[in-house]
């Protein structure tokens, strides 16, 4: 199966976005003349893991929200999403219910007073799950690329927690840094 090919910036994923302006995966596949949809998997409440306790400074036993998401191109699935909320931010809000945010949810963040002001990645390449393996579509010898990213706000509290397991093929990361 032949994948699109382009370079991906992250920065409209981590800017606010109007409820009008559609979601940013949607955005950039349409700049690349492709159809980009995604499926929410599953949004529930459970307790973290080791890594994501840790990123979003939460305690090993409080509760998050995550939404899982499967991202694809064209019908085809091309990355699996997941993204983690504390409970005490996403609780009671559109994050912590099984339906699409108007706006995506660094937009419904922003609005809730967490906008934003950091975001820091780590790329890497591993072995995917028999699960991940099946539902991209990759066969046996393939990896993924997988990418983390943090949101925290300017004063430094960690909203938001998003891992992606991508199909590598065709992907480029674009980093641009504004230094001042």
């Amino acid at each position: 199966m032949s994948r699109p090919e382009w370079i991906s910036v992250s920065m409209p994923y981590v800017t606010p976005r109007s409820c009008a302006g559609g979601d940013a995966w949607a955005a950039e596949a349409a700049q690349q003349g492709g159809l980009g949809t995604q499926r929410l998997l599953e949004v529930t409440e459970m307790s973290p893991t080791a890594e994501v306790a840790e990123a979003l400074l939460v305690d090993a036993d409080a509760p998050v929200v995550v939404r899982r998401r499967l991202m694809m191109f064209d019908g085809q699935p091309v990355e699996l999403t997941d993204s983690y909320y504390p409970a005490s931010i996403a609780r009671g809000t559109a994050l912590g219910e099984p339906r699409k945010i108007r706006g995506g949810a660094v937009g419904l963040l922003a609005e809730l007073g967490y906008r934003p002001g950091r975001a820091t990645e780590d790329v890497y390449t591993r072995q995917p799950t028999e699960s991940q393996r099946s539902t991209l579509g990759l066969t046996a010898g393939e990896w993924v690329l997988g990418l983390t990213r943090l949101l925290s706000t300017a004063e430094g509290v960690p909203v938001e927690l998003s891992v992606m397991t991508m199909v590598p093929q065709g992907r480029r990361l674009r980093y641009e840094l504004i230094v001042e």
